[in-house]
């Protein structure tokens, strides 16, 4: 049969009408209550929103609220993209790889999946995008836009449509359209609001999903949203969902073309926001200003829906009283936010009652609402309708006049508004009216309350302390933080100046400020085991919402103190350090007395510093990623990072590139000794010195196997222009003659910054050197010192091994217990008296089973030793050790001149020993009795390894750093044992 064309004028007209409906819908923005008041032209407020093409990692797994704190100190990974082009592919440079990945032919991205938390923005974005169609400026492309919430789809969830049907249900303009005009048009539909669904998408069991290709044929709802989706339904289709992250997951990647993630305003955005909602400079400014003043609120308006909230509050405030006191805490600003609301409806509805039933009936319906918060939390559900409403007796109709904080979503003209669906302005509200509901029940001592509630471990306390510390139990034990604002709101409102304001919803009873104080005094003493960092950091945010100054007390005591410091305590100390005004000038986690697990915890203080110095902290991803979210904070102030002796990698180093071509990037010196680099980070490293936003001036890459090959890339970085570098270290890089040529083309191109070149232990050949040697004796070269030292064709060795050493035994140290043999070069121990050695007495003879080697080792060195028995020692130690009993502790690591790694065969395992402390180490799969020892004596740095049994691989055992005042001497202990140097 032959398709009809449709009628062109028809078409033409429902085009037309189509684009006048959607702006009319569009071009205006309620914020909470709808009244003229509150109608806002959208072109007039609308503020750019940061896009960035793909997501951050972990953003599934906390807070969402906690996600902007970490996302905005920073981590914008990936690359910005503008709204209205959020269909068009990346820069011409980037679309070769893009579309491999995709097997995209297209010039548009077919379906994109926007993700971002409550509030950030989605909505509003996805309005803009379709205002800016309607009205000419962008996307002209497209014929018709379709624009379908989830949440409206879930009032029709259980009827029968076709897909044209379902579409005039939506935009009843299409009505006269003939349902073949699909095919002629160019289509998007905007899929708004997944994580709100509530129908169910069969997308993944396509072998069980009915598949339909036919606009005009009925089906539910859930079949005709999947078939969208997956492309069977008006294929060519463009399609743009937007969902909170947990929800995304719902559709498979392979039904997505492009990621992207919505990470609310930059700062500078922020302030933009301020300037356009209120009209007022002056009075944009002196908001602004005092949001500036509290970190934690101006870190929580890179949220929209924050600075909407914090406008209203403070404007407020200022035009009552210009000297009145500013809300600092999330507590205050929600508690000031939900009083104004509850002024501006009874101004809208004119409500002349009698104060006290007037003060009566907001009481309960407040009370009514905190408990569908607080019922609904524990459940998940952040969407209610009228059924759900009614279970906590609340009105429908009396609802709607609560607008402001329990919007009604849907209007009433239209027959899909029948049924109606609620939800609070934001996440962060219900939680709010949660911790009223909360607090409201240990005032009033509610026993069922508490029962939802209990935790397992019981407190001996209370009825507010069993509560209370409950709620503590269950916040700190939540895997996804759901509850950490419920929990920093809680006890936000049991301070009193907090209670005092909701005194008519809340009243006071004798004894319960009491019972709060004495629960917030066991709060001070909580320390619960095997809790997450992120939930003991929002535990402490709970002490700002209370204002209690102990914290920030308690901490300065840590700071001085002498005794060991816990996790617990380091993450206090950690958070602190943050969140002070004042910038640290040098962060060293290694100058806390604490654990290396303690010690990491201190990391995020990177955020807050100057200088970091992270060298051989046993770095992991996530660490790395709390270093590089500082580089790119907009706020960032870190200018020097020494990250040397972790095992980074190029992937590491790749992810720190990329900070160095961020605007916010400040770092000006970079070390990365020995972190396990190949010639691949050159490639990073020499793109990110012609970025023209890098300032690195000191690169120090020694110890990495780079080559050649590898210089000869990092040489095409220091070529441009934008270079800046000044000192560049490339010790021990495997750098010869070819290197050199490379190095010296990059400065004959760029002579006017680099002044300081290290290339000691490499083997320049005498070539290499005097291809440098000319352009330090150039006038025309910054260039002013080259450092050849050490040089030599055995330094061309990959790894430590360079650095291999003859040893040989201090004869006047060794223990008559010890036996020599195979050339002085194996120790051998011997209990039987008879067997002991009768050398001659010595001031320098050790009491116990040990000895010393003849060579001063001051420099970079490296040897090997075998042992058997039942265990051995290989040691450094100063020539000053102790040798005799009556003079302290003589083995090997049991005094402060002296450290040895000791291998026990009989318990499979190591341990480095320093002032009697051991660090037990597991013995690394198949690994042999042999083990290698690093000293690079310059850099503080002792590094033991265990030889795999192929005897060529060597695994890192452990590493000690130390400022070593004088020249050390290698050692050797056995017990029951025998050990050998071993020749290199």
């Amino acid at each position: 049969m032959e398709h009809k064309q449709p009628d062109e004028d028809i078409l033409q007209k429902v085009l037309r009408n189509h684009k006048a409906s959607m702006k009319s819908k569009y071009e205006c923005l309620f914020e909470g209550i709808p009244t003229h008041h509150n109608r806002t032209l959208l072109n007039n407020i609308y503020t750019q929103l940061y896009i960035i093409e793909g997501e951050s990692e972990g953003v599934n797994e906390e807070h969402e609220v906690l996600q902007v704190q970490n996302m905005f100190q920073g981590c914008n990974k990936g690359i910005p993209v503008n709204y209205s082009d959020i269909f068009s592919p990346l820069p011409e440079q980037n679309l070769e790889e893009e579309h491999e990945r995709n097997g995209l032919e297209e010039r548009k991205f077919k379906t994109v999946l926007t993700k971002g938390i409550a509030g950030i923005g989605k909505t509003v974005s996805v309005q803009k995008f379709v205002l800016d169609w309607a009205e000419g400026k962008a996307n002209q492309d497209v014929d018709f836009m379709f624009m379908i919430p989830f949440r409206e789809l879930n009032l029709i969830k259980d009827d029968q449509y076709s897909l044209h049907g379902l579409l005039c249900v939506f935009h009843p303009e299409l009505k006269g359209l003939d349902p073949k005009g699909y095919d002629v048009c160019k289509i998007m539909f905007i899929l708004d609001g997944l994580d709100e669904s509530r129908i169910s998408l069969n997308i993944t069991a396509s072998s069980q999903s009915k598949t339909i290709s036919d606009v005009t044929k009925n089906s539910s709802v859930d079949v005709l949203m999947t078939n969208i989706i997956k492309g069977e339904l008006l294929p060519s289709a463009l399609i743009w969902i937007t969902s909170r992250p947990a929800a995304a997951s719902q559709i498979p990647s392979r039904y997505v073309s492009r990621v992207t993630e919505i990470q609310g305003f930059n700062d500078p955005q922020k302030e933009e926001y301020f300037k356009k909602r209120i009209s007022d400079p002056d009075q944009a400014s002196r908001v602004f200003s005092q949001i500036k003043k509290a970190k934690t609120l101006y870190i929580m308006c890179h949220i929209p829906i924050f600075c909407w909230i914090s406008s209203i509050v403070i404007q407020q405030i200022l035009e009552q009283d210009t000297c009145g006191e500013i809300p600092t805490t999330l507590t205050e600003m929600y508690i000031h936010f939900m009083l104004i609301q509850t002024k501006t409806k009874n101004l809208k509805y004119h409500v002349k009652d009698d104060e006290r039933d007037l003060k009566k009936r907001e009481k309960e319906m407040i009370l009514k609402i905190a408990e569908l918060a607080f019922k609904q939390l524990i459940k998940g559900n952040i969407l209610f309708y009228v059924e759900d409403l009614r279970e906590c007796g609340i009105d429908v109709t009396e609802a709607s006049v609560y607008s402001g904080v329990c919007t009604e979503i849907f209007k009433e003209e239209s027959v899909l508004y029948q049924k109606k669906v609620f939800c609070f302005v934001h996440l962060s509200f219900q939680e709010f009216f949660a911790a009223v509901f909360g607090f409201h029940a240990c005032v009033e001592r509610e026993a069922e309350v508490v029962k939802m509630f209990q935790s397992r471990s019981k407190s001996n306390g209370g009825f507010v302390d069993q509560f209370m510390m409950s709620a503590i139990d269950k916040a700190l034990t939540s895997r996804t933080g759901h509850l950490d604002l419920f929990l920093r709101f809680l006890y936000g409102i049991s301070r009193e100046s907090n209670w005092k304001l909701l005194y008519h919803i809340v009243p006071p009873k004798c004894r319960i400020s009491e019972d709060f104080e004495d629960t917030i005094q066991r709060v001070r003493q909580k320390h619960p085991k095997n809790v997450s960092p992120e939930r003991w950091i929002n535990f402490l945010h709970c002490f700002i919402e209370m204002k209690d100054n102990s914290f920030q007390r308690e901490v300065q005591t840590l700071l001085n103190a002498k005794r060991k410091l816990t996790g617990w305590d380091c993450t206090r100390i950690a958070y602190s350090l943050q969140m002070s005004e004042e910038v640290l000038d040098e962060f060293d986690p290694k100058k806390y007395k604490t654990s290396d697990e303690g010690r990491r915890r201190l990391i995020p203080v990177v955020r807050n510093c100057r200088k970091a110095l992270l060298a051989n902290f046993k770095l992991t991803k996530q660490h790395c990623e709390i270093v590089v979210s500082a580089l790119q904070s907009a706020n960032s102030v870190l200018t020097e990072l020494d990250l040397s002796y972790n095992d980074i990698q190029d992937s590491g180093v790749k992810q720190l590139c990329e900070c160095l071509k961020n605007p916010h990037c400040k770092l000006e010196t970079l070390r990365l000794v020995m972190c396990n680099l190949t010639k691949k980070t050159c490639e990073y490293v020499a793109s990110a010195l012609q970025s023209p936003n890098s300032g690195l001036k000191e690169l120090d890459l020694s110890q990495n196997d780079l080559e050649d090959s590898g210089v000869r890339l990092l040489s095409g970085g220091l070529k441009s222009s934008d270079c800046q570098l000044e000192i560049l270290r490339l010790s021990g890089c495997l750098v010869s003659e070819e290197g050199c040529a490379s190095l010296a083309s990059a400065l004959s191109s760029n002579p006017s910054h680099l002044r300081e070149l290290d290339l000691s232990y490499n083997h320049p050949r005498e070539s290499g050197m005097k291809l440098l040697g000319a352009k330090v004796d150039d006038p025309s070269y910054k260039l002013d010192t080259v450092n050849f030292n050490y040089g030599g064709v055995y330094t061309m060795k990959a790894g430590v091994r360079k650095y291999a050493c003859e040893l040989s035994v201090d004869l006047n140290t060794v223990n008559t217990e010890l036996v020599l043999s195979e050339n002085n070069r194996k120790v051998t121990y011997v209990w039987e008296e008879e067997k002991q050695q009768s050398y001659p007495d010595h001031p320098e003879r050790f009491q116990c089973p040990q000895l010393l080697c003849r060579e001063s080792l001051s420099g970079r060195c490296y040897w090997e030793a075998e042992w058997s028995g039942r265990r051995a020692g290989i040691a450094v130690a100063y020539k000053g050790t102790t040798r005799k009993f009556e003079c302290g502790s003589v083995e090997f690591g049991s005094n402060e001149h002296s450290w040895g790694l000791f291998g026990y065969n009989y318990k499979k395992k190591y341990s480095v020993n320093h002032k009697h402390k051991k660090t037990f180490i597991p013995a690394p799969r198949s690994c042999s009795n042999r083990v290698g020892v690093y000293l690079d004596w310059p850099a503080g740095m002792l590094s033991f390894y265990s030889v795999l049994s192929d005897g060529s691989t060597l695994s890192h055992l452990h590493t000690v750093q130390c400022r070593f005042t004088e020249p050390l001497y290698a050692g050797i202990f056995v017990y029951d044992a025998s050990l050998s140097l071993c020749h290199l």
